[in-house]
C-alpha cells in the first residue's frame, strides 16, 4: 500500500500560512555503538553526533518566536533508510546473506522494521515533532532519495505510531511524494529528481517486482550507499569528498588509514561495486508495477497533498532528468569499475604481447611487467580526465528551477539534496539551498564539520508587502544568524 494515512483528509489550512520553516537532509538513521578497536568506524552513526537535542532546541526556539500556526517542512532525506543495517531477531521475512552484510531490501515489512529502528533510536527527535504539532503547528515531509521508503503505507503507520497524536491532530501531518507548494509562492523540492544517479524515475508508481517480491525501485545512488558505503565505515556518506577522490587521494587515504583498520578494502570495494552495478541494472530496467485504473486517483491525491493540480504535477514530473542507469558505462565510472577493467585489459594485453614475441625469441615473463608500464601512461591520462558526474546536480538545478517556477506559478524554490548551502536570484525569482544537518565531517578524525545547520525561513514582508520574503539562516544553538548570501548579515538571537 502506498501513501496510506498521512494526508488522507485534505485540510485547506495547508493552502495558506504566514510562516514556513524548511529544513533538509537530517539523515536520521540507526545508532552505531562505538568499537574500541576502530573508534572512527561508522563514526557518523554514533549517538554523540545525533542532532536530536539541537533540533529540539531549534523547534522550541521557533515556537516561542513565531506567532500563530507555523509550517515546518522537512525537505527530504529526513530519514536515511540506506544506512540501517539492523536485522530483527527471528525475522518474520526471508533475509539473504547480502542483506545480513549490507542491510534489508526495500520491501514493505522490511522498511517498516527500519523505520521502527530509526524512531526508537531518536526519541528526542520524535518528541520534538510531537510537541511542535501539539502546539498548533503543522508538519510536512517531502520524500527524498534516502527516505523513499516513506512511500510504503506500513512505514507511514509506524511514523504515526511513534508520533502518537490525538486523532483530531493527525491531519496536521502530510507526506508529499517529491515536492510541496507552500502558500502558493514557494516550491519546496528535495532536488534528487534532477540528479541522474539518485532520482526516483517513477515517483507515482515506484514499485517493481524482483524475485517475486514487491520492492521500491531504488536509484543507483541508494544502492551504492547500501552495498558499498555500508561496508566502508571510514568514509562519511554525507560528504562527497570522503568517497569521491582522485587516484592520488585514494592512495594516500589507503596508507594513512585503511591499511590499519580495513586492509581488505580493495576486495570489499570490488565485490560490492560489481553487486551494485548488477542490482542497479536489474532495478533500473525492471518495469513498474502499474495499475492504470487507479493512476488518475493517485495523481489527484498526490497533487492535493502538494497543494497543486494533477496537470502541474505531471509537468513537474516531466522535468526530471534521464536516469544514469540507462548508460551502464557512466555507472561503472562512478564505481571505478571502468578503471579496474582497463587495468585488467592492460595486464592481459601485456601477457599476450610477450607470448606473441616468444614466437620469435625467448623473452622472460618479467618483460610483461615492462610492457605493462609502457601501456600505463594512457590509463593514467584517462583516469585523471574522469570527473564525477554527481557534482553536476547544482548546474542542472540552475537550469531547471526557472522552468519549475513557471510551471507552478511560484517565484521561489527551496532545495536540499546537494548538502550545499547557497542562494541565487534572477528576474524576481530565487533559489535557496539549505544544506544538511547530518553529521557530515570532511576528515576521518571528525574535526572538520561540513554542515552548517541551515534552514529557510519564509515570512511576511516587514513592511507589509503582498509577497512573503525568504531568508537563509543558520541555527547557532541558541539563536539564528543570517547566512551571507549577498544580503545584510543580521542576528535573531533573543528575537
Amino acid at each position: 500500500m502506498i501513501m496510506a494515512w498521512v494526508g488522507t483528509k485534505m485540510d485547506t489550512r495547508f493552502r495558506h500560512v504566514s510562516h514556513t520553516l524548511v529544513v533538509s537532509d537530517l539523515h536520521l538513521t540507526e545508532a552505531e555503538e562505538p568499537d574500541p578497536l576502530r573508534p572512527q568506524w561508522m563514526r557518523y552513526k554514533h549517538r554523540d553526533l545525533h542532532i536530536d537535542p539541537r533540533f529540539a532546541r531549534f523547534l522550541e526556539f521557533q515556537r516561542q518566536r513565531l506567532p500563530g500556526e507555523t509550517e515546518l517542512v522537512l525537505n527530504g532525506d529526513t530519514f536515511d533508510f540506506d544506512a540501517v543495517m539492523a536485522i530483527p531477531a527471528g525475522p518474520p521475512f526471508p533475509v539473504s546473506w547480502l542483506e545480513r552484510l549490507r542491510g534489508l531490501w526495500p520491501e514493505e515489512e522490511k522498511s517498516r522494521h527500519k523505520m521502527r529502528v530509526i524512531l526508537d533510536d531518536h526519541p528526542v527527535f520524535v518528541q520534538a515533532l510531537r510537541d511542535w504539532i501539539l502546539a498548533g503547528n503543522r508538519l510536512v515531509l517531502v520524500v527524498g532519495n534516502h527516505d523513499m521508503e516513506l512511500l510504503w503505507g506500513a512505514v507511514q503507520q509506524e511514523f504515526q505510531r511513534a508520533l502518537n497524536l490525538p486523532v483530531e491532530l493527525r491531519d496536521r501531518v502530510r507526506i508529499c511524494e517529491w515536492f510541496y507548494i507552500s502558500n502558493g509562492d514557494t516550491l519546496v523540492e528535495h532536488g534528487s529528481q534532477y540528479d541522474a544517479y539518485c532520482l526516483c524515475s517513477t515517483p507515482l508508481q515506484p514499485r517493481i517486482r524482483r524475485r517475486g517480491r514487491l520492492w521500491l525501485r531504488l536509484s543507483f545512488g541508494n544502492l551504492a550507499g547500501r552495498l558499498m558505503l555500508n561496508g566502508m565505515g571510514l568514509m562519511n556518506p554525507y560528504v562527497e569528498s570522503t568517497f569521491i577522490k582522485s587516484l592520488h587521494e585514494y592512495v594516500l587515504f589507503f596508507f594513512r588509514h585503511v591499511i590499519r583498520i580495513q586492509p581488505l578494502l580493495l576486495w570489499s570495494w570490488l565485490w560490492s561495486a560489481v553487486a551494485t552495478l548488477l542490482i542497479s541494472l536489474q532495478c533500473g530496467f525492471s518495469p513498474a508495477v502499474r495499475d492504470p485504473l487507479t493512476l488518475e486517483a493517485r495523481q489527484q491525491a498526490a497533487a492535493r497533498r502538494s497543494n497543486t493540480s494533477a496537470g502541474t504535477l505531471r509537468a513537474l514530473d516531466a522535468l526530471r532528468v534521464h536516469p544514469a542507469i540507462f548508460n551502464p558505462w557512466k555507472i561503472m565510472r562512478e564505481l571505478w569499475l571502468d578503471r579496474a577493467l582497463i587495468l585488467a585489459l592492460l595486464f592481459v594485453t601485456s601477457i599476450q604481447l610477450i607470448g606473441f614475441l616468444n614466437i620469435f625469441g625467448s623473452f622472460s615473463p618479467a618483460w610483461a611487467f615492462l610492457a605493462f608500464l609502457l601501456l600505463l601512461p594512457p590509463f593514467v591520462f584517462y583516469a585523471r580526465s574522469v570527473r564525477p558526474d554527481l557534482r553536476n546536480t547544482l548546474r542542472t538545478l540552475r537550469k531547471v528551477i526557472p522552468t519549475a517556477l513557471r510551471i507552478t506559478g511560484t517565484h521561489r524554490a527551496v532545495i536540499g539534496h546537494t548538502h550545499e548551502v547557497g542562494y541565487q536570484s534572477w528576474e524576481g525569482a530565487e533559489m535557496l539551498c539549505t544544506g544538511t544537518w547530518s553529521p557530515a565531517f570532511e576528515d576521518v578524525a571528525y574535526t572538520r564539520p561540513f554542515s552548517q545547520n541551515c534552514f529557510a525561513w519564509i515570512h511576511p514582508a516587514p513592511q507589509g508587502g503582498e509577497r512573503r520574503v525568504a531568508e537563509l539562516l543558520e541555527w547557532k544553538d541558541p539563536g539564528c544568524a543570517l547566512v551571507e548570501t549577498g544580503q545584510d548579515e543580521q542576528s535573531l538571537d533573543g528575537a
